[in-house]
């Protein structure tokens, strides 16, 4: 198949796909009742099941929005912004994929209304229809099935060979006004690609009522009812539910879905996401999968892995208390990928990860007009008082401190005050993108002579000094899509190579990690920052002019590292961050020594559950104790 096609008529599937491998599979995986039920995991839990099995598996996320992709929306709306490799911004949905699958997906995997109605467009104003009538059918149809098409060539993991099984979860609520393009495309892709080659699983929400908890199953029976009639009958009813459910209820909605009972499925409230893949295949939905997909009989042996990956979750040997200072903490899905690169580094090390969310505004003193607004008229501390101090009290508990990334001046001098307590307690502080730029701005305020109105250029722009500055290439007038980036080459300095960032991630010459900002420490600066702050710039990129990774000498400090980078979005269970694996490591009082650090991520690398031999080819035990 072209890229992308024509789509000025309608095709039958040999003449359209020609190119595609007969024999690919696609799991469909919509939803009813209500957004936000669970979707994402369960399209990944899916994965896991057929990936265990052996299967080269992908994952696709339609999205209904008119966006043309995340990277404008609001954190607080939809969510984090996902960036991939090759610098595309993503609903957070792909990270799921990723982290579950361990895969590496492109922008093709994420397709959105917007993007359709824009190339539909760009055909039309080309001449590409060659004059007819441009319609959502076959048009636009059309043209998702390309995308999808193309997105299910890609190739995603290390064995350079094409999926073999593609997940396509369509977004938003089956029956919504913006998903029916869509909805309609996947019907026809169904046709065409042959009913034998495409499973429907349905998710659904079966609430519990009254004092007695009664299961009501009319929801489900409604949204079977809805996706059927649109010619998407369920073969798999996946069933949200804070409990199991009971047979009746089983039984009930399998008789009004005419789908047998076995395909009805419990996806009740479990310890640990990690769990969903094997609370599915307790249930038989590897066997369902693969008599609705055609698929030779397999055993998913890679599954024993996962299954002790998910009970190391919960299985530890001691505890920290990690606090984020953020903007955004009243959203915890804002930050999604850095509470799951905490929680796999956690279960590497066999640790116990509490999150504490601290408002970065809330570290921030305070005065009225009058002087003095901690008080009111009889005596009694305000709201806002109170929230200061509870905000100090829980700073000051923490075993450690993260800055994530962000953007705009709220909350700026607060992030800078949990830093200076960072550094001047010695608590592991591990500051990114906006973080580590941060980590420059107070040392700068803090030991610069001149540095007292250090600042960035992002929340002052006249600051002098100017520690971080705006990057010449950006531009300055777009939203969308300006930003640097994906992934980029970061390489070592050579009096870099004993740092803690250099020995977590194995002494490699250069990494490869993801990255999505506007700003950057001003070069004019760093060779002050070095020798009259103590900030080592331990890696740099290509140009030696962008600093990645800064630290402060172990001898001041047990754990104070920043990256420009964003490593939580390449963590995965079983394979975390090398940077969360410090901090984590560092903020529950383990040793981080270079013979220490060796051993640890050696051991931390064999828990890969999608590298069965990893413990055979080391000779080391997965289990271990640290």
């Amino acid at each position: 198949m072209s890229g992308g096609g024509c789509s000025s008529c309608s095709c039958n599937g040999t003449e359209r796909y020609g190119s595609i491998d007969p024999k690919l599979k696609f799991v469909i995986v919509a939803g009813g009742v209500i957004s936000g039920i669970g979707k994402g995991l369960t399209s990944s839990s899916i994965g896991v099941l057929l990936k265990a099995c052996g299967w080269r598996v992908s994952a696709i996320k339609i999205d209904p929005y008119i966006n043309v992709d995340a990277g404008t929306m609001s954190p607080f709306e939809h969510g984090e912004t996902f960036v991939l490799d090759d610098g595309s911004e993503t609903d957070l949905d792909l990270g799921n994929y990723e982290r579950f699958l361990s895969v590496n997906l492109t922008r093709r995997h994420n397709i959105t209304t917007g993007k359709v109605y824009s190339e539909v467009i760009q055909r039309e104003r080309r001449g590409d229809y060659l004059g007819r009538t441009v319609q959502v059918v076959p048009h636009l149809t059309d043209l998702i099935q390309d995308q999808i098409m193309a997105a299910a060539m890609e190739r995603v993991d290390d064995s350079g060979l094409p999926p073999e099984v593609v997940i396509i979860e369509l977004g938003g609520t089956v029956g919504d006004i913006e998903s029916a393009p869509f909805v309609e495309a996947l019907r026809q892709l169904r046709y065409r690609h042959g009913q034998e080659n495409v499973c429907i699983a349905f998710v659904s929400l079966v609430p519990c009522l009254g004092v007695v908890g009664e299961q009501k199953t009319k929801p489900t029976q409604a949204g079977c009812s809805t996706i059927a009639s649109l010619g998407l009958p369920p073969q798999l009813i996946f069933c949200r539910s804070d409990r199991p459910l009971l047979p009746e209820t089983r039984a009930k909605i399998a008789l009004f879905a005419q789908v047998p009972v076995e395909a009805v499925v419990s996806l009740h409230d479990v310890s640990n996401t990690f769990r969903i893949p094997l609370m599915m295949q307790e249930q038989g939905v590897t066997n369902a999968l693969i008599s609705a997909l055609r698929l030779s009989w397999r055993l998913p042996v890679l599954l024993e892995r996962w299954g002790r990956m998910a009970a190391a979750f919960d299985s530890y040997q001691g505890e920290c208390r990690i606090a984020i200072v953020g903007k955004y903490t009243g959203l915890a899905d804002t930050y999604l990928s850095v509470i799951k690169a905490l929680e796999h580094a956690g279960m590497a090390l066999h640790r116990k990860v509490h999150i504490h969310w601290i408002a970065a505004e809330s570290l921030e003193n305070f005065v009225d007009a009058s002087g003095d607004s901690r008080l009111l008229p009889n005596g009694s501390p305000t709201q806002r008082h109170m929230a200061y101090q509870n905000a100090w009290r829980e700073l000051s508990a923490a075993d450690g401190i993260l800055v994530p990334g962000g953007f705009g001046c709220r909350g700026i001098e607060g992030m800078l005050a949990a830093i200076r307590y960072a550094r001047e307690h010695r608590v592991p502080y591990l500051g990114i993108c906006l973080g580590m730029q941060l980590a420059a701005v107070e040392l700068a305020r803090s030991r610069l002579a001149d540095g007292a109105k250090a600042n960035s250029t992002e929340f002052d722009e006249h600051a002098d000094p100017a520690i971080v500055v705006f990057m010449p290439e950006v531009d300055k007038t777009r939203m969308g899509g300006t930003m640097r980036l994906g992934a980029r080459k970061t390489i070592f300095q050579p009096d870099g190579t004993n740092s803690i960032a250099s020995l977590l991630y194995g002494r490699k010459p250069f990494i490869m990690e993801r990255h999505r900002h506007r700003y950057e420490v001003n070069p004019k600066y760093v060779d002050r920052l070095e020798k009259e702050c103590g900030l080592r710039f331990v890696a740099r990129d290509e140009t030696g002019q962008r600093m990645e990774i800064a630290e402060l000498n172990r001898a001041e400090h047990p754990f104070f590292l920043g990256s420009q980078f964003h490593p939580e979005l390449k963590s995965r269970p079983g394979a975390p961050s090398p940077p969360f694996v410090g901090f984590v490591a560092a903020a529950a009082g383990l040793p981080l020594d270079e013979l220490a650090i060796e051993e640890m991520m050696l051991r931390v690398q064999s828990q890969d559950p999608w590298q069965p031999h990893s413990e055979e080819s080391r000779g080391l035990d997965s289990s271990f104790c640290l």
